[in-house]
């Protein structure tokens, strides 16, 4: 594998400031339908366009400077509004806009506010429909002056000009609006803006978004996080079912990223979509053979990415129980058993343990990197949880010799990956990383010289580049692979500690430690993530917080939009840092199957809702297989604990409560006891 695979030769410095991805004081609105993809650009200082218009083709994955409506020389001043009123000029500045998510009815929009001198200005931008490339744009415009005001309102795409000339009666509101689609032939879009009537919401995005799954929380961070990946996640992806896995940055694709955002999907209740993106994964992301792309790419057996399978398996089984839907299953089964056997092939298999092995490790670092052929715990956790999501998969489908089969190995690669003292991942006490074929542990990684990556990374700095602790490890515990408040657990999350403000102030987990990054030093939002996730079956809610807070606050977590790591990097060769759709999703998980605790089950539903410390409770609706689940969950201060549906009572119990599916929508009530041990 060559590292130059993700250099680019583009350099933002050589353009206008809006081809910078990370401007200082942006924030980033995603909006979009399948058909065409928006990003408003809203800038509260600095160089960028204040309200900045990126409008683009999902099918066609490009850096920001190759948005549609990018000019080369202006960059994005010319999409915002201008507005001239008896020769005085006014558009919005930086420091002087408010801008935030909002609805109409119940389709997701952007709503920005600024003055033009006796002019109050309100802007919505949303998709009205979800079949056609079209984006709305409504402009509100209210004269708080005595006198009549005389107006030239004005905006740009490259290639053709937008104007309007208006009288606004003292007190008065006048209305405009513009819609802009993509014409042309794929691969060949460009935008066509008009003036236009007011269009109506068409019926099939009023009922799409209607059909959503909804929680409101007595947290407003937590509301205003599940609205931003709600929204996001959808908008990122292309009626294909297409997703870049750093949108700006890579424009490139891998099996592991878009099956995390179909999880996601499943979970918010956006089951098209998802069945979407796993039916576009299963055609064109796995080989007859069982391979899958990472990055848009096949690779040797050294350099195969294993954990992706796994993540597949459990992605397909997600759907399935979730929609009670197995027509992909059965269509694809040639396909989804050779995903399943893949990993299992004597190319991998570690002879003195039964582990599997290669020169491979979970963040894509190889043998230039210094990663020698051994045992990746993430690889044997994956193919391990997969393994029996294809198993009961399996079951479902009557496909008895093969469930058989998949639960055996899954279960003997638990079994080494825990209890092996000689090639096992777990060392005085603590999951660890990596061993090699040896059974040594991989403590540190040492470069090729000609390995071809900047000389300026920490990777090359002088000292030890370790391997340990890396947050890849904490994914058994968020998903109670292992018990989440076992001993092995909380001494593995004692370690992670390490990596929290590591090189840096402010907050967040860097995905490993940074002597051995041979990328840039920072935090990542997404392993953060992973490590709140686990945090919260931990029973460790002020550490959760922590991670929620300062997601929050965070460049883009105004918009609740966030790139892939924050730091410097060398740019080029290195590409700008994009935002990465599957931290949307894992936001998605970390509501819906941690807090809201909808556990779907082969024979019937368990219902697991947790509250964290300092959450007075929620009320949610979830779309769950042909019906809907309502809960409301309390804090039980001053009631006895447990679940009310139906009229019958079942008292609390950790593991929750177990219920047949609903034929018909369903209500349930819970009142949870809160630890006060581990604060907000």
């Amino acid at each position: 594998m060559k590292v130059k695979e993700h250099f680019y030769a583009q350099d933002p410095r050589t353009g206008p400031p809006d081809g910078w991805t990370t401007l200082a004081g942006a924030e980033y609105y995603l909006l979009g339908n399948g058909r065409i993809q928006a990003a408003l650009q809203i800038c509260s200082k600095g160089r960028g366009t204040a309200v900045g218009l990126l409008i683009m083709d999902p099918e066609s994955l490009r850096p920001k400077s190759g948005a549609l409506t990018f000019d080369p020389k202006t960059g994005l001043r010319p999409t915002l509004i201008d507005i001239e009123i008896d020769g005085a000029r006014f558009f919005p500045e930086p420091g002087k806009i408010k801008a935030g998510w909002g609805k109409k009815n119940p389709v997701p929009s952007v709503r920005v506010t600024w003055s033009a001198g006796p002019l109050r200005v309100g802007e919505t931008f949303f998709c009205p429909d979800r079949t056609r490339p079209r984006l709305g744009r409504e402009i509100r415009l209210q004269n708080f002056s005595r006198k009549p005001a005389r107006a030239i309102i004005r905006t740009e795409i490259p290639g053709q000009m937008l104007k309007r000339r208006l009288r606004i009666a003292p007190g008065g509101v006048a209305m405009l609006n513009i819609g802009y689609r993509l014409i042309g032939r794929p691969g060949k879009r460009r935008v066509r803006a008009s003036w236009i009537s007011p269009p109506p919401l068409h019926g099939e995005a009023i009922e799409y978004w209607r059909r959503t799954s909804k929680v409101k929380f007595s947290d407003r961070l937590l509301n205003h996080f599940y609205v931003s990946s709600l929204f996001g996640l959808q908008a990122s992806l292309s009626a294909s079912g297409k997703t870049d896995g750093s949108i700006w940055q890579y424009n490139r694709e891998w099996t592991r990223d878009l099956a995390v955002v179909s999880i996601g999907l499943v979970l918010s209740g956006q089951f098209e979509l998802a069945k979407k993106a796993l039916r576009r994964l299963l055609t064109s992301f796995v080989t007859p053979d069982g391979e899958t792309i990472d990055s848009s790419e096949r690779r040797p057996a050294e350099e195969c990415e294993l954990d992706q399978n796994g993540v597949l398996l459990f992605a397909l089984e997600t759907y399935a129980l979730w929609t009670d839907d197995l027509s992909l299953l059965r269509k694809f089964w040639k396909k989804i058993a050779a995903a399943a056997d893949f990993p299992l092939r004597d190319v991998f298999r570690h002879s003195p343990s039964g582990l599997l092995h290669n020169s491979r490790e979970f963040w894509e670092r190889h043998e230039a990197h210094g990663i020698e052929d051994g045992i990746e715990l993430a690889h044997q956790f994956w193919v391990s949880f997969g393994l029996s999501s294809a198993a009961r998969m399996a079951l479902r489908l009557q496909k008895k010799d093969e469930a058989a089969r998949w639960e055996k190995e899954a279960r003997r690669l638990k079994k080494a990956m825990l209890s092996d003292q000689e090639y096992g991942l777990v060392h005085d006490g603590t999951l660890i990383k990596r061993r090699k074929a040896s059974g040594e542990i991989q403590d540190e990684i040492h470069p090729s010289s000609a390995s071809g990556l900047p000389e300026e990374v920490p990777l090359f700095a002088p000292g030890r580049h370790e391997l340990n602790p890396d947050t890849s490890v904490v994914l058994p515990i968020a998903w109670e692979f292992i018990p989440p408040r076992s001993k092995l657990a909380l001494k593995t999350l004692h370690q992670i500690e390490k990596l929290w403000n590591e090189r840096w102030k402010g907050g967040g987990y860097g995905r490993y430690r940074m002597s051995s990054e041979p990328d840039s030093p920072g935090p990542w939002p997404f392993p953060s993530l992973f490590v709140a996730r686990a945090y919260f079956e931990a029973g460790k809610d002020s550490k959760v917080w922590r991670v929620l807070r300062w997601l929050g606050r965070v460049p883009g977590g105004g918009a609740g939009t966030w790139f892939e790591f924050y730091g410097p990097r060398p740019i080029p060769p290195y590409p700008q840092v994009g935002i990465v759709p599957w931290t949307w999703a894992e936001i998605l998980i970390l509501i819906f199957h941690h807090l809201v605790g909808i556990r779907p089950e082969g024979n019937g539903l368990r219902l697991k809702p947790r509250l964290l410390a300092g959450m007075d409770g929620f009320r949610a609706s979830v779309r769950l297989r042909k019906t809907r689940l309502n809960l409301i969950v309390e804090r039980a201060d001053r009631r006895r604990p447990g679940f009310e549906t139906g009229g019958k009572f079942f008292p609390y119990s950790k593991e929750g409560v177990f219920l047949s599916y609903p034929d018909s929508g369903i209500r349930i009530r819970a009142w949870i006891p809160v630890s006060r041990g581990d604060q907000k």
